[in-house]
């Protein structure tokens, strides 16, 4: 895969903590939210780092690599010149969708607000692929991706993770990253096995790794990035660093941030754990599970191939020349889901020959289709889709609203400010059916539009208030008597 160097241990850099960052002893490098940084006009705490020759990785959450369409032309522009504005070495982004819809499956455009899972089916891995190398070809440097959490399954898959994951790599050359904390995640909410999980993955791809903190509650672990790392955590690392030596290891904080005394006993322990891992000797490891390895494994190890392993893996290097990962699944109306028992692991056959399979534009239409049933189901109320747990797809969609509220209030705190205690249900009630569309800024001029439409809040003083500042980011008048007085006729008649 080329020439490499090392990344070492490193932290999320968010604009909260710029100045801890800095101040951090031992960082090497820094991974940055590419959305969250304009590539003519960095950040100030950047750009001292990378005069100080820290690295910068931008870590991208809204290509949407696993959704039907192909990557956004100009998503992946602004990606590419964020990469070579932080002299990055690769930029990373996730194995998930974001949105669904538009006009590939003639249904309202939908957006996610979050990182959701791709089935593991063949038609979803072969939109994958092409997705992932037009994204390679419009980027100056390496892709890696991440695996995600998921709280959800879907039903009928054709693949492990190990072997969806497996046979991308083969296919596209890209890099993992892999997120240790989304392994725990996987094993309290879906019942997966992380030594498992670590065993299928093809680990030679490793780019870097993932460790952050969540919180379990009633039975579901939510990844917040907003606690502390615990040690099942620290442990699946373990395991992974007894197999492979970690190129990089990176602690992601996205909220309630702590004093810098905190953040650095945590930097602390993840090298303690990476100093102290027990490397595998003689460990009789798992080639990737490809498709071709799935159809001649002995009966018994399907998709195993044997080999055995030297006492200390040489370490993959990273190429020299991308919430929060989504962002904070908030922890509100606790209620306990019981872990969602795995389903037998897919034995697939060998892979579809090319010339036996559907065209890639069917298969994109297929896997949209069922991609924004489920978004729909989350987002606008509709009915689950066949052979999803119900349960779930309703703490999900609870999360994903929640999430919302507080991405919103970030964006424009001044709408907690103006409706105080009311902010929060109002916002709840109004994205029960109201799909986002357009991101969060649009979002939030959405829903305070559909208060004064709806002639609320009811204090006067509150009201022009957000009048005045729906006016001031709008452009247009607020809405009037005629549209208020449509939307209650719209409201009892039962389309509002």
């Amino acid at each position: 895969m080329g020439d490499m160097k090392e990344l070492g241990v490193g932290i999320g850099w968010r604009p909260e903590i710029a100045d801890a960052v800095e101040a951090l002893p031992g960082v090497d490098w820094v991974e940055v939210v590419a959305e969250n940084v304009c590539a003519d006009h960095l950040p100030d705490s950047l750009a001292r780092l990378r005069a100080r020759g820290v690295t910068v990785v931008p870590h991208g959450v809204s290509l949407g690599l696993g959704g039907a369409d192909r990557p956004d032309a100009g998503r992946l522009a602004a990606l590419a010149a964020k990469a070579e504005a932080l002299g990055a070495p690769l930029v990373t982004e996730h194995i998930a969708f974001v949105r669904a819809g538009g006009p590939l499956t003639a249904t309202p455009l939908l957006e996610a607000g979050h990182l959701l899972p791709v089935p593991r089916t063949w038609d979803a891995l072969d939109v994958l692929c092409e997705n992932v190398r037009i994204a390679q070809d419009a980027l100056p440097v390496p892709l890696a991706l991440e695996n995600i959490a998921a709280l959800v399954s879907w039903p009928g898959e054709e693949l492990t993770e190990g072997q969806f994951l497996a046979e991308l790599v083969e296919r596209t050359g890209v890099r993992l990253l892999i997120d240790v904390a989304n392994l725990h995640t996987n094993r309290v909410n879906r019942g997966e096995d992380p030594a498992e999980a670590l065993s299928a993955l093809p680990v030679e791809a490793l780019a870097y790794v993932h460790v952050a903190g969540g919180l379990e509650r009633d039975g579901v672990w939510h990844d917040t990035h907003a606690h502390p790392v615990p040690r099942p955590v620290l442990d699946i690392l373990a395991d992974l660093a007894s197999r492979i030596s970690p190129p990089g290891v990176l602690l992601e904080r996205d909220d309630r941030f702590p004093a810098p005394e905190e953040l650095a006993a945590e930097l602390d322990a993840i090298r303690t754990t990476l100093a102290t891992a027990t490397p595998a000797a003689g460990r009789a490891v798992a080639a990737p599970a490809t498709a071709a390895t799935a159809a001649t494994s002995a009966p018994g190890e399907p998709g195993v191939a044997t080999v055995e392993a030297p006492a200390r893996p040489r370490p993959l290097l990273i190429g020299a020349g991308a919430r929060v990962s989504g962002g904070v699944m908030p922890v509100r109306s606790p209620e306990r889901v019981p872990a969602q028992a795995s389903a037998p692991a897919p034995t697939p056959a060998r892979a579809p020959a090319p010339a036996a399979r559907p065209s890639l534009d069917a298969a994109r239409q297929r896997v949209g289709v069922a991609e924004v049933a489920l978004l729909s189901a989350l987002v606008a109320g509709t009915p689950a889709p066949e052979g999803f747990d119900v349960r779930r797809l309703g703490v999900q969609r609870r999360a994903l609203a929640a999430k919302r509220a507080d991405v919103v209030a970030k964006v424009a705190p001044e709408l907690p400010e103006i409706l105080g205690e009311g902010y929060r249900p109002a916002f709840l009630s109004y994205a029960r059916n109201r799909p986002m569309t357009d991101g969060y800024r649009h979002d939030a001029l959405d829903f305070a539009e559909e208060l004064l439409i709806a002639g609320r809040p009811e204090d006067p003083a509150a009201r022009r208030r957000l009048t005045a500042w729906w006016r001031e980011r709008a452009g247009v008048r607020p809405p009037g008597p005629a549209a208020r007085l449509g939307h209650r006729i719209r409201t009892a008649l039962g389309r509002g």
